[in-house]
């Protein structure tokens, strides 16, 4: 940590939310973003979340068009000049397989588990996240931040 800084991870809809002007979570999203910052919070995403983001936004949303390569291009740029990028490695690896053991999972699911391996890895403790239902079962290992307290 930098001047013993709290440690938060970024879950992909996070980004998404704040970068949709037209998403439902925007200014949420950005706000959430903005008060990690404020805080002095290490904030955290992975290239998996990159990854992600270019997925999601590079086909159509309820709330946007499929954005052009460029806008997601400077997206991107701009997340890794603002984050702290954890980086695939063989000691995430070796977590989301003790993981994988610990809690039964299939599909896309394995993402989270990645995510949660992620953090583990770095030792980062908070997700800041809009799926919480996704993550619940890892209460142990981490702290779920939920983006918004409504049901």
């Amino acid at each position: 940590m930098i001047g013993g800084a709290k440690k938060i991870f970024l879950d992909t809809n996070v980004l998404v939310f704040s970068t949709a002007v037209r998403a439902p979570l925007h200014q949420t999203a950005r706000q959430a973003i903005q008060e990690q910052h404020v805080a002095g919070a290490e904030i955290w995403i992975s290239r998996q979340v990159l990854r992600e983001y270019l997925a999601t936004l590079s086909r159509p949303q309820t709330f946007s068009n499929p954005q052009p390569p460029d806008i997601l291009v400077a997206d991107v740029r701009s997340f890794i000049n603002q984050f702290f990028i954890a980086e695939d490695s063989a000691q995430v690896t070796e977590r989301l397989l003790e993981l994988l053991q610990q809690f039964p999972t299939g599909g896309k699911q394995v993402h989270d588990v990645n995510i949660v391996a992620t953090m583990l890895a770095y030792g980062i403790p908070s997700l800041l996240t809009n799926n919480t239902d996704d993550f619940v079962r890892f209460a142990g290992h981490l702290t779920v931040v939920p983006l918004t307290t409504n049901p």
